[in-house]
């Protein structure tokens, strides 16, 4: 006797592709709203304030104990090949490019991207959203829009701050513990660190990055079970979710900005 039934496993199958149709239909909405949510800038400014300023701290933190490793296993690795003159661009292109993004990104799912789910869902749990729509108040319009552009906004914010801390962290490291000249240090990284190829690649992974976290966040919060259970699994799932959205991402978006 067979331990599944082909009408569970099709049940299965169609319901996933609900899902996935129903995401889609959601995440074209919330593009769509973009023009709506901006002109109504104070709701997405308030976002912006509670998402960045809230997540600045954890983000300068890091990013400046990254700075230090950074700082101090490049050096040494160089220091083998006697070219410790080239870590400010090392360091620079390590973090503009790739952990700048990635790192400010996962900890931007950790800390806003929960905070954006449990907020939702708590929300619906409190029938705050159905008592909108009985009010004919559209809640993707007015509670996950301005949430969503908030989110896409703050994100290469935090990148860079995140970058621009980690390189002084680098510069305190190398230049004031071990030495490195420091003309040397800013004069090859400017050199070296192109603006468009380098920097703005980096700005475009942390815009593609802040949408996909903010709206996993926001959807996992909007189609959460109305239970305090129900918003502790959504918020296990963002973070899970976020994370390997970011790192999948991230490796997409380098072989297409690099390959050449």
């Amino acid at each position: 006797m067979s331990w599944y039934k082909p009408a569970d496993v099709g049940f299965a199958v169609r319901s996933k592709l609900a899902d996935i149709g129903h995401a889609g239909r959601l995440f074209v909405r919330l593009l769509a709203l973009g023009g709506v949510a901006l002109r109504r800038f104070s709701l997405v400014r308030d976002q912006i304030h509670f998402l960045g300023n809230y997540s600045l701290a954890i983000i300068a933190v890091s990013g400046l104990f990254v700075g230090f490793v950074l700082g101090l296993q490049i050096y040494y690795t160089l220091a083998q090949f006697g070219s410790t003159d080239t870590l400010g661009q090392v360091v620079t292109l390590v973090l503009v490019r790739e952990l700048g993004p990635v790192v400010a990104a996962l900890l931007f799912a950790g800390r806003a991207g929960t905070s954006l789910t449990a907020e939702v869902g708590l929300m619906k749990a409190g029938e705050q959203l159905a008592a909108m729509e009985i009010m004919a108040v559209d809640p993707v319009r007015r509670v996950l829009a301005p949430r969503f552009w908030g989110g896409v906004i703050t994100m290469p914010l935090l990148a860079a701050v995140f970058s621009a801390v980690g390189v002084i962290g680098a510069y305190i490291v190398g230049v004031l513990m071990l030495g490195v000249d420091a003309g040397t240090f800013w004069g090859r990284m400017q050199s070296s660190v192109d603006v468009w190829s380098d920097v703005g690649n980096g700005i475009v992974k942390s815009v593609v990055f802040g949408i996909a976290v903010s709206f996993i966040a926001l959807l996992q919060g909007y189609e959460s079970n109305p239970t305090p259970e129900g918003v502790s699994r959504a918020t296990t799932r963002t973070v899970v979710m976020a994370s390997l959205s970011v790192l999948g991402l991230d490796f997409l978006l380098t072989a297409m900005m690099f390959s050449s």
